[in-house]
């Protein structure tokens, strides 16, 4: 099959003609020059998609979380994996996992490391598309995953991503949220025992800053935690008839409850912070997320992004980060 009548030849070509009819957007621009390079490496007469080489081939500020040195920008896995908090679109989940097929995520992961980003953080479910991606690029791209330990204390799901290749392991903001409520600290702390007995930097997670609150007055040893942080000033933000845990919300349209109150308390916390849903699941623009949760103390973000938008979204962070102003000290 000719180059032109490839689906990357369909989409150079429709954006090459759409910008004579009038100005690109910001993504479609990125992803233009995308196909643009790819278009001159190997694979198209055989079907296969060029992909870059492994290794970042541009730079990002980077943190440790632990000995582990990661950029700054961290590569969120919701969209690889198939997932969207949708809101009432129930189609995108269904969207997402016909457009993330197992190449495109393997291209998706090429491009985050030649912009920069040298992390991704995944749930259980990528285990074997990061495994294969390491295997076939011989990247040493970091893989943080998140753990599922039971409310009866059942780690064998973390276990097995130790022994799978995780670089760092934290329990799972929901995951975090349910033990504190329900009172189950000592599994939080079995988890971290278990991560730290294997020699790699474990965290956790949380919506709620219960949560945080409580693993820092027990003096919990975590090396890093991961907290939602948003303005709640998006069209889809939480209403005042919605229940104030985030957990225990139908909608699925917030996930920092009192952005405030938690940029406040994070001050005090001398542990690293990655900061997730910076973005309030694609509402709010990158620049101005980014902006808001690295000034507001945030020592990484976490952040889902399509190939289309990775350049753009490092670009950005870079920008942010070189003319940042902050009042907590960088704790990574």
């Amino acid at each position: 099959m000719s180059a032109k009548h490839t689906r990357r030849g369909f989409v150079k070509g429709s954006l090459a003609a759409a910008a004579g009819a009038m100005a690109l957007s910001v993504e479609e621009q990125v992803l233009l020059a995308q196909q643009g390079g790819a278009a001159k490496g190997t694979g198209e007469g055989d079907g296969q998609k060029a992909r870059p080489a492994p290794g970042s081939q541009a730079k990002l500020p980077t943190g440790k979380l632990g000995k582990l040195q990661i950029s700054r920008l961290v590569m969120g896995g919701n969209l690889i994996a198939g997932f969207a908090h949708s809101r009432d679109l129930t189609y995108l989940s269904s969207l997402l996992k016909h457009y993330f097929t197992p190449e495109k995520i393997l291209e998706t992961l090429a491009i985050a490391e030649a912009h920069g980003v040298n992390a991704v953080n995944t749930n259980t479910g990528g285990t074997e598309i990061i495994q294969r991606y390491r295997k076939e690029t011989g990247s040493k791209i970091a893989w943080i995953v998140q753990g599922y330990p039971t409310e009866a204390g059942d780690v064998t799901g973390v276990k097995k991503s130790i022994d799978a290749g995780a670089d760092a392991i934290y329990v799972q903001g929901g995951v975090g949220d349910r033990l504190i409520e329900n009172g189950k600290l000592d599994v939080l702390e079995k988890t971290v025992a278990l991560i730290h007995e294997n020699g790699l930097p474990a965290g956790v997670g949380g919506h709620s800053l219960d949560t945080i609150k409580e693993c820092e007055q027990a003096g919990l040893p975590v090396d890093f935690y991961v907290k939602t942080l948003h303005t709640n000033d998006y069209f889809t933000a939480r209403r005042p008839d919605q229940p104030a845990s985030v957990i225990h919300n139908r909608d699925d349209n917030f996930w920092c409850l009192d952005p405030k109150a938690v940029i406040d308390f994070m001050k005090s916390v001398p542990k690293p912070w990655v900061a997730f849903k910076v973005m309030a699941a694609g509402a709010i623009a990158p620049r101005r997320a980014f902006q808001h949760a690295f000034g507001g103390g945030a020592d990484f973000v976490l952040a889902g992004m399509f190939d289309f938008q990775i350049a753009e979204d490092a670009r950005i962070a870079n920008e942010v980060l070189a003319k940042l102003k902050r009042d907590r000290p960088w704790r990574a």
